[in-house]
């Protein structure tokens, strides 16, 4: 089965910043969060695969159609929920339909409008008079009404109430179950993530940390922890984000190098968290 997004040595330059030879691969019927600090690359990444900006090097394609020479047709497969929704707010409820499914060859009417009523969506009110997880639910109703391959959501996440955010986790469940539909998450919210990604890519200064299963993410570090006088110069050269104090020590490990730890040492399974934290203070500590 073809890959639902390939995106192979992206670059692009800007003042003071360089997305630099970017890799991943989103095979169909999954999952992908994508995560990084602020400023790490992801918004400048997702505009890049939506054609939205020039690349300087790099090649994207979409279910196997490069994303620039067959541009029409990805879009066709493509729904994007952004973090703030992208409609005149003038607009009622009712009047988005009239405007947009003109755009897409496969709007299906009626399901547009079992997500309007299943989201509790007055017809009759106006854009700017939704809330923040009301525009959210619009702007997913209008993307999963259109047989889009693709789901491609951008921080859509930051500012929802902890029950918003669960049921948007259990529409991407939905979308993805027969297995033909495939998800790119961006967001802050690890957690969100432990519940439904299914492969992880982690972006840090413009470069791809890791881009893999979310299992293998795990299994390829471990949070090691100890007593000062037990931190041998070996092992501090392999810690990632080491913070050390007067009664302990932390850091990300490579599990291949766990040979370095005692038995006077922990070793606990890291967190999503765990791994951005100890990036970011490895990168603090090189600055």
């Amino acid at each position: 089965m073809t890959d639902a997004l390939v995106v192979e040595g992206l670059s692009k330059r800007f003042s003071g910043f360089k997305l630099d030879s970017v890799s991943l691969t989103l095979p169909t019927g999954y999952i992908m969060g994508f995560v990084g600090q602020n400023g790490a690359g992801k918004t400048t990444t997702i505009r890049l695969i939506l054609n939205m900006a020039s690349r300087d090097a790099g090649q994207i394609t979409v279910l196997g159609l490069d994303n620039i020479a067959d541009e029409i047709a990805v879009k066709q497969e493509v729904a994007v929920v952004f973090d703030d929704l992208t409609l005149v707010d003038t607009w009622r409820v009712g009047d988005v339909e009239k405007a947009l499914h003109g755009f897409y060859v496969r709007w299906d009417s009626t399901l547009y409008h079992d997500y309007l009523s299943r989201f509790e969506l007055p017809r009759d009110r106006k854009i700017s008079a939704l809330s923040r997880g009301m525009k959210l639910k619009l702007s997913l109703a209008v993307a999963l009404s259109h047989d889009a391959k693709l789901l491609i959501l951008d921080e859509p996440t930051s500012g929802l109430d902890p029950v918003a955010r669960e049921e948007l986790l259990d529409i991407l469940h939905e979308y993805i179950e027969d297995g033909t539909k495939s998800v790119f998450f961006s967001t802050h919210i690890t957690s969100d993530l432990d519940k439904v990604a299914d492969y992880i890519t982690v972006i840090h200064g413009g470069r791809i940390f890791y881009s893999g299963t979310k299992d293998g993410l795990m299994d390829a570090f471990v949070l090691a922890k100890g007593k000062p006088a037990d931190l041998t110069d070996a092992l501090k050269k392999k810690l990632i984000g080491l913070t050390l104090s007067r009664v302990d020590f932390t850091g990300l490990l490579p599990a291949d190098q766990r040979g370095l730890l005692t038995s006077q040492m922990v070793a606990d399974r890291p967190s999503i968290d765990d791994i951005l934290v100890s990036i970011a203070k490895e990168a603090g500590h090189h600055a």
